[in-house]
């Protein structure tokens, strides 16, 4: 799977080089007035495909298969919602609650907080409001 994506993602930014190469090379031909675009001129930059770049496009590719084969994530509301949120926040002593979940696949309440230093977690809790886990 992995060399599928980068594969494919290798392919689709060769193909945004090509036309690149392409504007650039006709970039100094101006079109007669009842054909122009408007834009005369520029450039564009095609980023060099990375490591990184191949396998966040892959977990992005994995995460969207996952939610799908879930079904639509249900957030929490009412009480439930400030006792969850009291319960991974006192566990984890910092951060703002900035999503939650009922009945996730890896347990009953899921919690994502966002910490001070800008990393993300997300706790997991029983339905008694207690943390099973985190990732």
């Amino acid at each position: 799977m992995k060399r599928a994506l980068k594969a494919a993602l290798a392919a689709a930014l060769a193909a945004v080089g090509v036309a690149a190469g392409a504007m650039a090379a006709t970039a100094g031909n101006e079109a007669p007035a009842e054909q122009s675009s408007g834009v005369t001129g520029g450039s564009i930059t095609v980023p060099e495909a990375t490591e990184s770049a191949a396998e966040e496009a892959e977990s992005a590719a994995e995460e969207t298969t996952e939610d799908a084969a879930e079904g639509p994530d249900i957030p929490i509301t009412g009480p439930d919602l400030d006792r969850a949120s009291q319960a991974a926040l006192a566990y984890l002593g910092e951060g703002v609650v900035t999503e939650t979940e009922i009945e996730d696949e890896e347990s009953y309440y899921e919690i994502e907080v966002t910490l001070d230093d800008g990393r993300q977690v997300d706790v997991q809790l029983d339905e008694s409001f207690n943390v099973v886990g985190t990732d």
